[in-house]
């Protein structure tokens, strides 16, 4: 895998979420993020910005947690936008990103929502 491979497609950067984290890279992880991008983890909160998702993924990565590539769902496309997604093995509902082509062809995430918390109630 070449260091600095961008996603040509938007289903691209699940594969190199995966090969990256499992790598314990953090830069790598965060460099698939647009500079002002956010993710909804922890669950129940936000972080927001490519240099906090990169220090939240130093911390989880860290722990040398290990994850498994999972299938995707089909990509729904509306020119430079793109909604990804995927079910995580669990079960617990998807996982899903809104992702934009960039001006030299290649995409990066710019909403990610890892984990559905389902509403109680």
């Amino acid at each position: 895998m070449p260091v600095n491979e961008k996603a040509q497609r938007p289903e691209d950067l699940t594969r190199l979420f995966v090969e990256r984290s499992n790598a314990g890279d953090a830069a790598g992880v965060a460099a698939l993020y647009e500079e002002d991008a956010v993710l909804a983890y922890p669950p129940g909160e936000l972080t927001v910005g490519r240099a906090a998702i990169r220090r939240l993924w130093e911390e989880v990565l860290a722990s040398r947690p290990h994850f498994t590539p999972e299938p995707p769902l089909p990509t729904l496309v509306s020119g430079d936008i793109a909604l990804t997604s995927t079910p995580p093995k669990d079960g617990a509902g998807a996982r899903a990103q809104v992702v934009r082509r960039q001006p030299d062809g290649s995409w990066l995430r710019v909403l990610d929502q890892p984990e559905f918390v389902r509403p109680t109630g």
